[in-house]
């Protein structure tokens, strides 16, 4: 019987706690809203001013250097590694032999293509002058002429991999790296050879957002800057601008730029691209926030006789910075509600806060 009291009083004490609870929730709410009141219903909300301001679409932005042209190459025989010619940080030239691949095998091969062809040439001459007498049909005489043909691109292949024993340098550039030692054994189209980067011509790749890529065009000159050094002015030519943006939904962007100065730039530095663009006629705009839940939606509340606020549909252009440029709906003179617009509904009255 005692228990069961005991029950009844701990329930009886839980609900006054929630009721405690929710009264004095309910007076805070209360007091909020007293706040934004300003004691005659009005909604408190910031406003600005719709005015004309020149545009000014300079930005930078920070990116980092990366080689040219980038190469790591692979042996086309096989063959054990008889001679090098480079070592790392030499430069090199398209055409140069960098080193020599052991050409006994394929020497012989090549002679073994030789002496076939030879053969083939001969059994063609005798298929051809017993034909002219009847002694060999006509198909006979093409298989002659087929094997011909097909014991020259034998030896044309040949010569082709004794050339190949000379490893030559397919760009011009400077030896990153050197994967191979002499007397080591390549396999053909295995091995890797040499890594050849060329930084006479560096890339500085960045990212932009949609508001900036709009502005830019490929073949525009670009001003760079060199964290490392600083007192150095490069220039460089936008060459490429990704079609689709990334995962962030930013723009790739790529800037050649000539590495000839006193200071030589390295890939992989950290650079900063300056974009500077004519002057702008003055235009519209309003901040980024005066936007009823986005910029996309075009919908904004303007003030109208000092305590109303009307709901009105706009056409938005360029983003700059935090202003946005408006195209339509709105007129020099007038005054849009910059914050407090999701307490607002078309016509509700208002309380500018000075």
């Amino acid at each position: 019987m005692k228990r069961g009291i005991i029950t009844v009083v701990l329930i009886i004490v839980v609900i006054g706690a929630i009721a405690w609870v929710l009264n004095s929730n309910k007076k805070k709410n209360d007091a909020q809203t007293a706040l934004v009141s300003q004691g005659s219903g009005a909604i408190s909300v910031r406003i600005a001013p719709v005015k004309k301001q020149s545009v000014d679409l300079d930005f930078s932005v920070n990116g980092n250097f990366i080689p040219k042209q980038e190469l790591n190459f692979l042996s086309e025989n096989a063959g054990r590694v008889s001679k090098i010619y480079v070592e790392e940080g030499d430069r090199v030239t398209k055409g140069q032999v960098l080193a020599r691949i052991d050409a006994e095998i394929i020497n012989t091969d090549r002679e073994t293509a030789q002496a076939t062809l030879d053969n083939a040439i001969k059994d063609e001459a005798r298929y051809s002058n017993s034909f002219k007498t009847g002694g060999v049909t006509q198909q006979q005489l093409d298989q002659a002429k087929l094997a011909t043909r097909n014991a020259r691109l034998r030896l044309q292949s040949s010569a082709r991999r004794v050339s190949d024993a000379n490893i030559k340098a397919p760009i011009n550039g400077i030896i990153n790296k050197k994967y191979i030692e002499v007397g080591a054994f390549v396999t053909a189209q295995g091995t890797q050879l040499f890594e050849i980067v060329d930084v006479s011509k560096l890339k500085l790749k960045v990212n932009v957002n949609e508001s900036q890529v709009a502005n830019l065009k490929v073949g525009e000159q670009a001003q760079i800057k060199s964290n490392v050094f600083p007192a150095d002015n490069f220039s460089g030519k936008i060459t490429f601008i990704a079609p689709k943006a990334d995962a962030t939904l930013n723009f790739p962007v790529e800037i050649e730029v000539e590495n000839n100065h006193k200071n030589t730039i390295k890939a992989g530095m950290y650079g900063t691209a300056i974009f500077k663009f004519p002057a702008q006629a003055a235009t519209i705009t309003i901040p980024r926030g005066s936007f009823v839940g986005s910029v996309s939606s075009n919908q904004i509340f303007v003030l109208e006789n000092g305590n109303t606020a009307k709901l009105r549909k706009v056409i938005a252009g360029r983003t700059i910075n935090d202003q946005v440029e408006i195209i339509d709906g709105l007129k020099e003179g007038e005054t849009v509600i910059v914050s407090g617009q999701i307490n607002l509904i078309d016509g509700s009255a208002v309380a500018p806060i000075k």
